[in-house]
């Protein structure tokens, strides 16, 4: 992966960041927080090689995402789009990678340019991931019995 270097912090620019970088050109730029266990503010970066996301305190926390390791760019979208909290970025090999980003929307767009728009979806809500539960509990019900 990447090497460290010595320096411990940013500055307020996220084109300060000191870590060997994915892209070299950046489309979008914005302040994010992922959600890994202890959530962690920092920056994350869109740009024409993957997504990259740098805590803002400490550098050995990024995360590095080429395009041909995305499979898919998922939303929570509330009050018919007005409200978009998170997004999810659903990876090949290594699962979920959820954030939250000051302008998802922004976000959104500019992944529509290195990723296809088909791929790009909106999160189950509550009764359909209840209906989804229910239909698999049916399945198991059937095999058993």
């Amino acid at each position: 992966m990447a090497e460290v270097k010595k320096s411990k912090r940013f500055g307020k620019n996220p084109e300060d960041i000191l870590v060997e970088r994915l892209n070299q050109n950046i489309e979008f730029s914005n302040k994010a927080t992922a959600f890994h266990g202890i959530d962690t503010y920092g920056y994350i970066l869109v740009g024409e090689k993957g997504i990259e996301y740098y805590n803002e305190r400490t550098l050995q926390d990024y995360i590095q995402i080429p395009w041909d390791e995305v499979a898919l760019i998922i939303a929570a979208v509330y009050f018919r789009g007005r409200y978009i909290p998170r997004i999810a970025i659903r990876t090949v090999r290594n699962g979920d990678f959820p954030f939250s980003v000051r302008e998802p929307r922004a976000f959104l767009r500019a992944c529509r340019n290195h990723f296809p728009a088909e791929k790009i979806v909106r999160s189950l809500n509550f009764a359909q991931v209840i209906k989804q539960n229910f239909i698999l509990l049916g399945n198991k019900l059937r095999r058993k019995g």
